[in-house]
């Protein structure tokens, strides 16, 4: 009889942890995942992805009525929020989802044990004060919300991402520290339902490590949408008096400071490993300057049966890539070939219009070598004119002698969704040319990818 009690004990019971935890139950391992929360799923389908999908997705039909753009086509309505509701059906959306993981856990055979879980060993973990001794330990702990200094978040007034998804009203103004992905995506949400939006980012311009032409397109496109963007503007202090605060902001570069007044603050500047709390030192482990862990190709750590994946390594913190890694370290675990390409990993702001992206950015790709570049508009492609989509745009970058496709950038209504073909070619190797002469069906979105294709050579049709 072994003297493990698991061949594979998972840390976290996010996307990449119980995928990991699934995958290796699924190739015959004895398996655990410890997690703490009283529901599975992880940020990302308790107070992440999820939630936040559930209310952009209400938040853009009610505004499609309330604005009038339904009264448009021909679809006249008298609406009414119910606030309540739409978080009723968020918190079913939740529910459901992770339920359904735990029904997995059951259906695998995958032992969930409940509580927070810290090294004793190298092959060791104390979970809700029991012992375990695994063969195998995967720590995939997430991440979670990094803080402003010298700013408090009592999730009333000033709050993370998981309070500004249960505010109980309207905010009449609502001032989001960090123009990135879950602010943008938030003050949308909110912004459609009535509240007046700033967004302060320090730098330049939104969406850090996005395509610069994409990044500056996107400013327009909201500010169009009415939300005030204060770019290269720093927060130097939030002070909250009863149910109100007051946002000290001022040009990064110096000059002259101003004052917000806010009814409700979102802090979003990021999020960092979830390693502390983990006694690392103890299984004889160390962590880089950003509080992640180093692994190897396989997702192997310094020590010998102990691996990471997921938001504690370097790397986009991405359900998606986190989930490709579970996979891949099961496999490697259970002695098959597990890989994750990570230079093709998509990323999508769930906003209206979507912006999607994967590989790399213009201005990296020129850094590496000579480049093409084809683009196509939205509004001159047929589906986007007939749902009243135009903006945004398709833009694919090649190389120049070879005409590999390095990159594709989307701003559209489904560039969510489009952005996976242009991942999929990606992974094959596709030039520009092979994207080109695919067929797409015809009205559809997707042809727009065919068309900035096309006009990596100069040759589209429809411009």
């Amino acid at each position: 009889m072994s003297d493990y009690d698991f061949d594979v004990l998972v840390i976290g019971a996010g996307p990449g942890g119980y995928v990991a935890a699934i995958r290796a139950a699924q190739l015959g391992l004895k398996t655990a995942c410890a997690e703490s929360r009283e529901t599975l799923g992880g940020t990302c389908l308790n107070v992440g992805c999820i939630p936040s999908k559930a209310m952009l997705h209400a938040s853009e039909l009610y505004d499609e009525a309330a604005s009038g753009k339904l009264a448009k086509l021909g679809i006249k309505t008298t609406v009414e929020l119910d606030l309540d509701m739409m978080h009723g059906q968020r918190r079913e959306a939740v529910k459901g989802l992770t339920g359904g993981i735990e029904f997995l856990f059951k259906k695998n055979k995958v032992e969930w044990l409940k509580g927070l879980a810290s090294f004793t060993g190298k092959d060791t973990v104390d979970v809700a004060g029991k012992s375990y001794r695994a063969k195998n330990i995967v720590i995939a702990s997430g991440s979670s919300v990094t803080p402003l200094p010298g700013v408090e978040i009592d999730e009333k007034v000033v709050m993370s991402s998981t309070g500004a998804l249960e505010l109980a009203k309207v905010p009449g103004h609502l001032v989001v520290i960090g123009g990135g992905v879950i602010g943008l995506e938030l003050g949308s949400v909110w912004k459609r339902l009535g509240a007046q939006v700033t967004v302060v980012e320090f730098l330049d311009q939104l969406l850090p490590g996005m395509d610069g032409e994409i990044r500056k397109e996107a400013a327009k496109i909201f500010k169009k949408q009415g939300i005030v963007l204060k770019l290269s503007t720093k927060v130097t202090g939030v002070t909250v008096k009863g149910d109100k605060a007051t946002v000290s902001v001022e040009p990064a570069a110096g000059g002259v400071a101003e004052t917000l007044e806010a009814d409700a603050v979102l802090v979003s500047i990021g999020r960092r490993p979830n390693t502390e709390g983990l006694a690392l030192e103890r299984a004889g482990l160390t962590v880089n300057k950003r509080g992640q862990i180093e692994t190897g190709h396989d997702f192997g750590t310094g020590v010998r049966g102990i691996w990471a994946i997921g938001d504690v390594v370097p790397g986009p913190m991405l359900a998606h890539k986190a989930e490709d890694e579970g996979i891949a370290v099961a496999e490697n675990i259970a002695g098959l070939t597990g890989i994750v390409n990570h230079d093709v990993i998509p990323g999508v702001v769930y906003t209206m219009p979507e912006i999607a992206g994967v590989g790399l950015t213009e201005e990296e790709a020129k850094a590496r070598g000579e480049v093409k570049v084809g683009k196509f508009p939205m509004m001159a492609n047929s589906r986007a004119k007939t749902n009243h989509e135009p903006d945004g745009f398709v833009k694919v970058v090649a190389d120049a002698r070879t005409d590999k496709v390095l990159g594709v950038h989307i701003i559209a209504s489904l560039a969510g969704t489009m952005i996976a073909q242009a991942a999929q070619a990606m992974e094959f190797g596709a030039t520009s040319e092979d994207i080109a002469y695919t067929c797409h069906a015809h009205p559809t979105h997707s042809e727009a990818l065919k068309e900035a294709a096309m006009a990596v050579t100069g040759k589209p049709i429809h411009i």
